[in-house]
């Protein structure tokens, strides 16, 4: 079996017999894209959005100068490292290529080795960052998204809600008597309940569009897309239902219980609409469902207040 290549590589180069060799010393390795004009080069970056370019300097037209600067204008492109390879080798056209961001220099006529090297070397830092801004964005003990990224994904959802006119709604969970709960147990078996509740809450929203995050502590939280106060009210209700069924083990072999209060909000947003009131009567909601006994679901009623639903 061929392993798979899972990093890209755009060559830009005018002349064929560069970007043929260049191909022949990557392509074990990587998957290739090639042009030859600025112009192209910039619309393939676009539109592919490689790992890395390999940029030539000297191209009829436009220069890789101009091209680097259009792709460091452009916002879909930025971030993506570029190395010149060229056979001008003075200092200034090295300094005027790293001023205006390229991260590497391969100079012609081109070792295979150095090549290899110099954008192995680029991969390495680009996967390294990739890896930190992932974790950035995960809750370490459950394996969901964390707050930080529940706020992204709320903005991009939110704004795709006010353009289709369609509904979303958020649904806040907060585990009843936790504080106890690890009190009685320890902290490691609070986190094992934690867990455990992540999958229930995974294995339930099941559509692409779901959205489930830890929000802090023990509380989550999550976004459904196209769904109004009807369509989660019915899904929180069976995800509480799930964390009240669930039977979470022990070291000891024995099980133990926990349950779920939940706080809904659901609306078709407004251009005008506040992101922060909307995840707010969800809040509401659920202290509501705290107060009237925990081990409840209640939505925040179309008159403003939060009402019990159950």
């Amino acid at each position: 079996m061929h392993k798979a290549k899972t990093n890209s590589v755009l060559i830009v180069d005018d002349d064929t017999t560069n970007i043929m060799a260049l191909t022949h010393i990557l392509s074990p390795e990587y998957s290739i894209y090639a042009a030859k004009n600025g112009q192209d080069a910039i619309e393939t970056a676009a539109e592919h959005l490689p790992d890395i370019i390999l940029l030539d300097i000297l191209m009829p037209e436009m220069d890789g100068y101009e091209v680097l600067a259009a792709l460091k204008r452009a916002d879909k492109t930025r971030a993506i490292p570029v190395i010149i390879v060229t056979g001008l080798d003075s200092v200034e056209n090295e300094e005027k290529g790293l001023a205006l961001g390229a991260a590497d220099y391969i100079s012609k006529p081109f070792s295979p080795t150095v090549v290899k090297l110099r954008v192995q070397n680029q991969i390495q830092i680009l996967n390294y960052i990739h890896i930190i801004e992932n974790l950035s964005l995960v809750d370490q003990l459950t394996g969901l998204a964390n707050r930080r990224c529940f706020d992204e994904r709320l903005q991009l959802e939110w704004g795709r809600a006010i353009r289709t006119e369609t509904p979303i709604s958020v649904l806040i969970f907060d585990l009843d008597h936790f504080k106890n709960y690890n009190d009685t147990y320890g902290h490691m078996q609070g986190d094992k309940v934690l867990q455990a509740v992540a999958k229930l809450f995974a294995n339930e929203l099941k559509r692409s569009v779901d959205f489930i995050a830890r929000w802090g502590g023990e509380e989550f939280i999550a976004l459904l897309a196209n769904t109004d106060g009807d369509g989660a009210l019915d899904i929180a209700e069976r995800i509480r239902r799930d964390v009240e069924n669930a039977a979470i083990p022990l070291a000891d072999g024995q099980a133990t219980k926990i349950t779920v209060s939940i706080g809904i909000n659901a609306q078709v947003p407004a251009s005008s609409a506040s992101m922060e009131a909307f995840v707010q009567h969800a809040d509401e909601a659920l202290y509501t469902a705290k107060k009237e006994g925990r081990n409840r679901v209640c939505r925040y009623g179309d008159a403003g207040a939060a009402s019990p639903l159950c």
